[in-house]
């Protein structure tokens, strides 16, 4: 979470100084890259039919223009602003696993999805002067995550995980280029300090996959999903440190709303799921 903060920050210091579209575009190449040439180390194949149709295909439509709209938001608002609102992607995925999959959600979790966008309303401040219709663009970003994730549950098994990841890095070019299109960018010069920024957006986007994936590989899934709201955390002290920001009240309550709503959600979950487990051994024994 700490490498994805990073991200996050030399993401906004590029599309700040750079045309977004541009940032996304280049950032997709170099991650495609990367990942292509794991991929390749681990015999998972690119370009596969599978990987163009399908849930495969919705999954990275949905990558690629959720990139766009998040690097666009945050040239526009603060990063604090951007990683608070960003915290409620979780609550979103849970309840689109209950609308879409019919998956159950009790009274608990869906009161606990209201707090959670509750939070969301009092950062946006809708009708307010503190209102930034630019933060609707990462409102909208969490809904393309939704639909990511949810493709990515129903995804076939035999699409690997770097295969996976290559594409939705491949997304990242034709959004690029789209946006610069939209928004009449040509490409800018790019000087050592843009470079730097572009290079760490990489090289801590990569290294935070990687942790990630390292840490549901060896731990219980449950005790380390928490941990994804310390992104806020460390995005508050980065935004303070190298952006001059000062969140505001309703911000940090906002945030507090989401983080505090999904904590318990997550709770909730672990806890329902052990009860399942328990049920299903405790009809072995009888059996």
């Amino acid at each position: 979470m700490l490498a994805f903060a990073f991200e996050d920050l030399f993401l906004k210091r590029a599309a700040m100084a750079l045309p977004p579209g541009q940032v996304v575009a280049m950032v997709g190449v170099a991650g495609a890259a990367c990942f292509w040439a794991i991929a390749a180390m681990k015999r998972q194949p690119i370009l596969t039919r599978e990987a163009l149709r399908g849930a495969a295909l919705l999954r990275s439509l949905s990558e690629g223009v959720a990139t766009m709209l998040y690097v666009t938001a945050l040239a526009l608002i603060p990063l604090t602003v951007n990683s608070a609102i960003l915290q409620a992607s979780p609550l979103a995925v849970t309840m689109g696993a209950a609308l879409v999959l019919r998956e159950p959600v009790g009274w608990r979790r869906w009161t606990a999805i209201g707090v959670g966008f509750i939070g969301v309303l009092v950062i946006l401040r809708p009708g307010t002067e503190g209102f930034s219709p630019a933060s609707l663009l990462t409102v909208v970003c969490v809904l393309l995550l939704v639909v990511r994730d949810l493709a990515t549950r129903v995804m076939p098994a035999a699409i690997g995980t770097f295969q996976l990841t290559t594409w939705a890095y491949l997304s990242l070019i034709p959004a690029g280029l789209i946006l610069m299109r939209i928004a009449g960018d040509a490409p800018a010069p790019i000087d050592s300090a843009h470079w730097a920024d572009l290079a760490g957006a990489v090289v801590t986007g990569l290294f935070g996959y990687w942790a990630v994936t390292a840490a549901m590989r060896s731990g219980d899934v449950s005790a380390i999903a928490p941990f994804r709201y310390t992104r806020l955390v460390f995005a508050v002290v980065l935004a303070m440190l190298f952006l001059g920001e000062r969140p505001d009240l309703a911000t940090m309550i906002g945030a507090a709303l989401i983080i505090g709503s999904g904590l318990y959600t997550l709770a909730r979950e672990a806890r329902l799921r052990h009860q399942q487990t328990k049920a299903a051994q405790s009809s072995q024994l009888r059996r």
